[in-house]
């Protein structure tokens, strides 16, 4: 007499036995506890950032609908003409033309030093040099902001001489050249070394994530190095260069102490980058007025500090934008 079996429902599963009964148990439990954990991490990045604009917003509000005449009258290095916006304008200038310049200085050679790492180099070589590089994050900038006043300034004079007296016919390097170099070009130069490690090590990545066949297709058509580079590599790594930029040029953004030890302050909507007192950033001049502030100072240099805030905020945003958009045409997809 044969027996048939019995027939399992559809979709019903299977019988576990109790030992696997307890482990999906846990690993269900485990699942739960770490989706839980990942929202509350999520939550509260998003609690700190409204905190943060609550508190930048209510510090600031007593200097925005404050006159500019009682303002002026209380605080001493406050504008008499022009208001909190004639305040904030030469500083949101001279932050953009800082950060600017130490992007326009700092990206392309940390691009050539993260395709030499990540193509041209020996391993041994390209591995020791990927440390000194990170190890250039790892200093404090008040030893940038010494080293760029004490041993930068005084030997990039001839440099910013030469430009002044060949290339002084266009107005970014009008002169006369300051002695000593204190100037927003010397800051450029500092600031770019500083967002160098942050650059490499991005581009770095993403230029080792390159598919290989892309790179073996190529040399099978008889590409030189330099075209599979061009055609294969670059292509694809385009949106992460791109996110490399946009952190460095955030970093450049908000430094502070490098900036304060370098540049001779001044408040001037001029693209002149070799003349001294023209420049300041929002960043440098909040830790250079506030130790000797009132309260409407206070709240004066908390207005322009939640200005940065914006400014951060939409570079992030428009970095975000640009790769959103690139991403199609790159070779990642």
């Amino acid at each position: 007499m044969s027996t048939t079996p019995t027939r399992r429902p559809e979709g019903a599963e299977p019988s576990l036995t109790p030992a696997e009964s307890m482990t999906h148990g846990r690993a269900s439990l485990a699942n739960r506890a770490f989706a839980r954990l990942s929202t509350a991490s999520g939550v509260t990045i998003l609690a700190l950032l409204a905190a943060v604009t609550v508190f930048l917003v209510l510090e600031a509000m007593p200097a925005v609908t404050t006159s500019p005449a009682e303002l002026a009258e209380r605080i001493s290095w406050f504008p008499e003409a022009g208001g909190i916006l004639g305040y904030v304008g030469p500083l949101v200038f001279g932050t953009l033309l800082a950060a600017v310049l130490a992007l326009l200085i700092g990206t392309p050679l940390a691009i050539g030093i993260a395709l030499f790492i990540s193509h041209y180099a020996p391993r041994r070589l390209a591995q020791g040099l990927g440390y000194l590089v990170d190890l250039l994050a790892a200093i404090p900038s008040v030893v940038y902001g010494l080293w760029g006043s004490l041993v930068l300034a005084p030997r990039i004079v001839p440099v910013q001489d030469f430009l002044a007296q060949y290339l002084g016919w266009i107005p970014l390097f009008d002169g006369p050249a300051a002695h000593p170099a204190r100037t927003v070009f010397t800051v450029g130069v500092v600031l770019a070394v500083m967002i160098l490690p942050i650059i490499t090590a991005v581009c770095r990545e993403v230029f080792l994530q390159t598919p290989r066949l892309h790179e073996e297709a190529a040399l099978a058509l008889g590409a030189t190095r330099l075209e599979v580079i061009r055609t294969a590599v670059l292509p694809f790594a385009r949106s992460g260069i791109i996110s490399a930029a946009m952190l460095g040029l955030g970093r450049a953004l908000g430094e502070t102490m490098a900036v304060l030890m370098i540049l001779s302050p001044g408040f001037a909507y001029s693209f002149a980058l070799l003349q001294a007192g023209q420049h300041q950033t929002i960043a440098a001049n909040i830790a250079n007025q506030f130790p000797e502030a009132n309260t409407y100072g206070v709240s004066t240099l908390i207005a322009t500090g939640l200005v940065l805030f914006v400014i951060t905020l939409a570079v992030n945003m428009l970095a975000r934008w640009i790769v959103s958009r690139r991403a199609e045409f790159s070779g990642a997809n």
